[in-house]
């Protein structure tokens, strides 16, 4: 029982990372958050919108991240790296955030959700998927959804090609959640399958169509002769 203890134990302190991360970072279009444990400490990659946000001038804000990273959460010799998102219109989190920005804005949560949508199918994505949930217009909880092209909500395709993202918008009537999930341009489906001819089938799979090898003719054994 201690074992499991353990490692329950340890993701809790890597969800109390991410949720400071995400706070301290903010302004820098934070992204995704990567613990890995080495040999020499624990390696954090950080990924964000902007890096030179969270080095700070002469890195002394990476500095300070990197000691409240040990103090606070009990990482041995923690070493912050910071990456830089390829395309931030990709990234679930930074458009979770983008999204709950806009509501705390003000902006109507359709054209927001809309606007969302569309910028993400435009920058090449294969589909997405968008809840906002909460007091969008009165007293009472709605959930509205915003959905375009190919998503997938289970399976091995999910775990592999959909990022998820979720923020959170606090407004005077309450707060909003928004999750926003989007499917790779580069995934594959299960379905998607190519017909090859003969001649790129063979360069894929030479073994198949390799010409099966003579078989060595058998040698006959001489008789043994009478009397032996």
């Amino acid at each position: 029982m201690a074992s499991e203890r353990k490692f329950v134990a340890e993701n809790v302190r890597r969800v109390l990372l991410k949720e400071y991360l995400m706070k301290e970072v903010s302004r820098a279009g934070f992204g995704g958050l990567d613990v890995q444990r080495t040999p020499m400490g624990t390696r954090v990659i950080l990924t964000t919108e902007r890096p030179g946000l969270v080095i700070g001038r002469r890195g002394q804000t990476i500095k300070n991240l990197t000691s409240v990273i040990e103090e606070r959460f009990g990482f041995e010799n923690p070493q912050i790296e910071v990456q830089e998102v390829e395309n931030a219109s990709l990234n679930a989190q930074i458009m979770a955030e983008k999204l709950a920005f806009s509501l705390e804005r003000g902006w109507h949560f359709r054209r927001a959700g809309h606007s969302t949508v569309r910028r993400i199918m435009d920058a090449g994505a294969r589909g997405c998927h968008i809840i906002v949930a909460g007091k969008l217009t009165g007293q009472r909880h709605r959930t509205e959804k915003f959905k375009e092209g190919n998503i997938k909500f289970c399976g091995e395709t999910k775990e592999l090609f959909i990022d998820h993202g979720y923020a959170v918008a606090k407004l005077k009537m309450g707060v909003i959640g928004v999750t926003v999930e989007i499917m790779a341009k580069d995934a594959k489906m299960p379905a998607d399958i190519a017909v090859l001819n003969k001649t790129e089938a063979s360069a894929v799979l030479p073994d198949l169509f390799a010409a099966p090898a003579e078989a060595a003719p058998a040698v006959e054994e001489a008789p043994a002769e009478e009397g032996q």
